[in-house]
């Protein structure tokens, strides 16, 4: 399907159906009152009522704001491609808005099909944006860079959704090459042998059991005097079984969404090479499998880390953050960076906090989590911080090692490993690192707004408005 913005009356489009996005006030006025009256429609966010007579498809919005018409796209979308028209219109009237709408075409009818034999297939081929009364100028750069930021949450979610079998840690390996060769992106591998040369005995001991070697991948976007430089994190367990402290049957499945933070991070270094931001990028993924075998790692084993900090083993399946300690390690001396962002599916106890839609942030600075609070209401994520203390900090205290990779009571885990991730994290760059706990955000087997089934592309479109906005 395609979407384009043409410098037009809507009036001058032609296509089978023109949408409209109506709040109830709007209804009041509207020249189909009756007929929408005699439907049944109401103008309740994300209605739909179809006047195929008319060519008209009026969507109910509560109000014209983002998020509203984000979602009312969305539903639109999928109205459409139920249908056999061909293509639609809609009249943008509003430069601040218009992301929203190409979010909700483009995320709203996103379908992940690569495994169907028979995938259903849509009549629809083109979403046609007009408008002649707006600054075409401005309004052409605002649909560019939603199209380019869109489409990267969209090759977040095929990465993440990309059945295990597939996507395992050397097939991330080759998947971040192939984007570094299109992007114009450097790129570094250190396998095994390069891993073990740098002492990441954490980070080794969690993938020693899967027949996929592990592999450390290090993607770079360095645009000419940068305003910035930002290293980019991401977990990427392609697949977790959780280890000898095995996950029950039911807990198993959507376990390949466990590398959603190295995808996402494959997103954001894609938007941003593309959107040609005059801020360096270093993205930084641990790819590893958590399997079960002979050499498995346990609990009770003491792994040595790359930082010398030594962890005691409790949980095997707490492995993320053994992964992400020795990256971050490794990122903190390899790049001098002003913010360092880590992003992964760490901990179901970030869903009890905050509900499965929001993304968990932790940190020390107090500014920079309001910057990404800022960023995150504008790019239509939903973001909550979760308070470090040192209270809890004390319960991954270890007899037998400098520390536990689990907290000694079941709450507050969130933060608890957010706090474990706090120990990898030089003194230098306190202020300078915040933690995105995504396990709610970034997958989802219930549709809500511009999501369905599966990936989300969590921290994309977030990431992506916090660098434009960076001066």
């Amino acid at each position: 399907m395609n979407i384009q913005l043409l410098n037009k009356n809507t009036s001058d489009v032609k296509a089978d159906v023109l949408v409209q996005f109506l709040t109830p006030d709007d209804l009041a006025g509207h020249v189909q009152i009756r007929v929408l009256n005699q439907a049944g429609f109401k103008a309740e966010q994300d209605s739909i009522c179809f006047l195929h007579e008319k060519g008209i498809l009026a969507c109910g919005i509560a109000s014209k704001d983002a998020d509203d018409v984000r979602s009312a796209c969305a539903c639109m979308i999928k109205t459409l491609k139920s249908t056999n028209y061909e293509s639609a219109k809609i009249e943008v009237i509003c430069n601040d808005t218009l992301p929203a709408i190409v979010e909700g075409v483009v995320l709203g009818g996103y379908e992940f099909n690569d495994y169907k034999s028979e995938p259903k297939k849509s009549a629809l081929k083109e979403i046609l944006l007009s408008s002649d009364a707006l600054d075409f100028d401005v309004l052409e750069k605002t649909f560019n860079d939603a199209v380019i930021i869109a489409n990267a949450t969209c090759f977040t979610r095929d990465i993440v959704n990309t059945a295990p079998q597939e996507m395992h840690p050397q097939s991330m390996v080759a998947l971040a090459q192939k984007l570094a060769s299109e992007n114009s992106l450097e790129c570094n591998i250190l396998q095994e042998d390069d891993l073990a040369k740098e002492k990441m005995g954490a980070m080794l001991a969690v993938g020693r059991a899967s027949i996929h070697g592990s592999a450390l991948i290090h993607l770079s976007y360095k645009p000419t005097n940068p305003k910035k430089v930002i290293s980019l994190i991401g977990k990427g367990l392609t697949y977790d079984s959780g280890g000898l402290s095995l996950k029950p049957a039911a807990s198993m499945v959507t376990m390949k969404m466990d590398k959603a933070g190295a995808c996402g991070v494959l997103g954001m270094i894609k938007a941003a090479s593309e959107l040609k931001l005059d801020v360096e990028i270093h993205a930084f993924i641990g790819a590893v499998e958590n399997m079960i075998g002979g050499n498995a790692y346990k609990p009770d084993d003491v792994l040595v880390s790359r930082s010398k900090t030594t962890i005691e083993v409790r949980n095997t399946d707490a492995e993320g953050r053994l992964v992400l300690a020795d990256v971050l390690d490794y990122a903190q001396d390899t790049v001098k960076a002003d913010y360092i962002f880590d992003f992964a599916t760490l901990t179901g106890a970030c869903m009890v906090a905050l509900g499965q839609y929001t993304t968990g942030i932790m940190g020390h600075s107090h500014k920079l989590k309001h910057d990404i609070s800022k960023a995150a209401s504008n790019s239509g994520e939903l973001t909550g911080s979760l308070p470090f203390n040192r209270h809890l900090a004390k319960l991954l205290k270890s007899e037998i090692a400098d520390i536990s990779n689990t907290s000694s009571k079941p709450y507050g885990g969130a933060i608890t490993a957010g706090l474990f991730l706090d120990k990898f994290i030089k003194e230098e760059n306190k202020k300078r690192w915040l933690h995105f706990d995504i396990a709610g955000s970034a997958y989802t087997e219930t549709p809500w707004d511009c999501n369905g089934y599966g990936a989300t592309g969590a921290g994309v479109r977030l990431i992506s408005q916090y660098l434009k906005s960076i001066k």
